[in-house]
């Protein structure tokens, strides 16, 4: 479905920094093999980790679809007022979503965009429980698995990995240092849900309430900021009515 929203609220004290970038898409990838474990595990109560690196895990069946489903919607995007540069994540659930949606959309006679790949734009990481779905945690390390429970999502840290406190300062510089290198571009981000977040947090400016609940970011959703010359406005969060084709486009976390 389509999720329009309201521009976040910010406190009246917050400092919006500029960014002259004039309009900002950011896509989660599409459903991961990782994805459809993780499912599996809370459904089954399965207490092993996911196999591999986290960087390494690919796309589902359906995530594959689902890029293609992107690429339709990149291949309607009117050129002057649609994405002119990309920046991907380095993990290859990212790479494939892109890669699925520009075979689409040139195939469709869409534009062919220029794409760079920026470290910064990595999914969160989970140190000692990489790839390990709720279950797996609470049964290897219950105590560890009580204090995400009590701390809360926005700021637990594991072992050797990332608070999204953590993402958020390094999309923070990311976003500053592409205002000024990409000042008037249209830039489509293809990342990770964590990633998205910390964007929507970071965008809100210095002052913006951390979220106390996170918002959902569906696999293969476009979010979209508008931009003035000055500023970014969030306009539309996680929107997924190019999935409709494909039945239930709800995506699931796997951090």
């Amino acid at each position: 479905m389509t999720v329009r929203t309201q521009p976040d609220a910010v406190p009246p004290t917050a400092l919006v920094p500029p960014c002259a970038l004039a309009g900002l898409w950011a896509v989660r990838h599409g459903q991961s093999t990782a994805n459809v474990a993780f499912a599996a595990a809370e459904e089954s109560g399965a207490t092993g980790p996911v196999p591999g690196r986290d960087r390494d895990v690919p796309l589902s069946a359906l995530g594959v679809a689902q890029a293609v489903a992107l690429g339709d919607w990149l291949a309607g995007q009117a050129p002057e007022v649609g994405p002119d540069l990309v920046v991907c994540s380095p993990y290859t659930r990212a790479s494939q979503t892109w890669e699925g949606m520009a075979a689409r959309a040139v195939g469709l006679g869409g534009p062919r965009l220029d794409v760079l790949v920026d470290e910064r734009l990595r999914d969160r990481e989970m140190g000692v429980f990489e790839l390990h779905p709720p279950t797996a945690l609470r049964a290897r390390a219950p105590q560890e698995a009580n204090r995400r429970e009590l701390i809360g999502e926005w700021c637990y840290r594991p072992p050797g990995g990332e608070a999204l406190t953590d993402v958020a300062v390094r999309v923070g510089q990311f976003i500053h240092d592409l205002g000024r290198a990409a000042p008037g571009r249209r830039v489509l981000v293809v990342a990770h849900d964590g990633v998205i977040i910390a964007l929507r947090h970071v965008l809100a400016g210095i002052g913006a309430v951390a979220p106390e609940q996170l918002p959902p970011v569906p696999n293969a959703s476009v979010s979209r900021w508008n931009g003035d010359g000055d500023r970014l406005r969030l306009a539309v969060w996680g929107d997924t009515a190019h999935l409709s084709s494909l039945g239930d486009a709800e995506g699931t976390r796997h951090t």
